[in-house]
């Protein structure tokens, strides 16, 4: 059975694997000392099969891995796995590719997201007419019942942002986001009117980068950063390319990224002078 994204199922097998290699281990042996087949500690190293919580335990026992915080990182990324269970995405899993599956099962688990767009809305913020006119735009060679059903997708997704324990929302959104009319002017007005309600919410914070800002590190493209309780080696950067999406999760990546949206933030106005900003478009 597979559990969870793959994204987290890959990062927990290379843990695995280097604690292996690390305690002198063959994947044959170390199945032996848990009584597994070795097939079956194949399967999780190369990422094909997540693990359950109780089997990495097993795992960390066998290869003798006794340090506290290494072993709170591995059962970190078990529990992960054990959270990617049957959700109610897995209802549109003939209409999702796994990627956009990825993407929704940790962000389902964030506790925080910092997101830069420069060219629309984040889903996580659009209206539903506009995020039907954006899906149209995108995937305007499929069917309406397929549209729709994208769009519906799209809208449960921010049932983060409504929970006991909401989602904390970090958003820089290049001027042009606010100013392309996807749908037309008066959706994108609603859109700009909903943006502004939004933002009053307490673990909601938007900040605009005007046109003024000049050249800056966000216009290479959007990236999302997931941030996750308890231990922020489980942190994943996002990139979304037009037939795919790439995970980075690389320490020296994740600081890049989360240093580049920290300068943005200089850039950008500050929240009330967004709030303003986006007020005058929409007027």
């Amino acid at each position: 059975m597979k559990y969870g994204p793959a994204v987290r199922r890959r990062k927990l097998g290379a843990e695995l694997r280097a604690l292996r290699v690390g305690a002198g281990l063959t994947s044959g042996e170390a199945a032996r000392l848990v009584g597994w087949h070795q097939s079956k500690v194949s399967r999780i190293e190369t990422g094909r099969s997540g693990a359950k919580a109780s089997d990495v335990l097993r795992l960390l026992d066998a290869f003798d891995a006794k340090d506290p915080q290494l072993r709170e990182l591995v059962v970190a990324l078990a529990g992960a796995e054990d959270a990617g269970g049957h959700h109610w995405w897995h209802a549109y899993r003939s209409l999702l590719p796994p990627a956009y599956r990825d993407f929704i099962s940790l962000e389902s688990q964030a506790c925080r997201i910092r997101t830069l767009e420069n060219s629309v809305v984040p889903g996580l913020l659009q209206t539903p007419e506009y995020a039907y006119a954006v899906t149209r735009s995108v995937l305007g060679g499929m069917s309406e019942r397929h549209i729709e059903a994208l769009v519906e997708v799209r809208l449960a997704r921010q049932e983060v942002l409504r929970s006991q324990t909401p989602l904390q929302l970090t958003a820089i959104l290049d001027e042009a986001v606010l100013r392309r009319e996807v749908g037309g002017k008066d959706i994108l007005q609603r859109q700009l009117a909903h943006l502004a309600e939004v933002a009053l919410l307490p673990h909601v914070r938007i900040q605009v980068l005007p046109f003024s800002a000049g050249g800056h590190i966000g216009i290479t493209g959007p990236f999302v950063v997931f941030s996750f309780p308890n231990t922020t080696d489980l942190d994943v950067v996002v990139l979304d390319h037009l037939t795919s999406s790439l995970y980075l999760e690389r320490k020296e990546d994740l600081r890049a990224y989360t240093d580049a949206f920290d300068a943005l933030l200089g850039h950008a106005l500050s929240p009330e002078d967004s709030l303003e900003f986006i007020a005058q478009i929409a007027g």
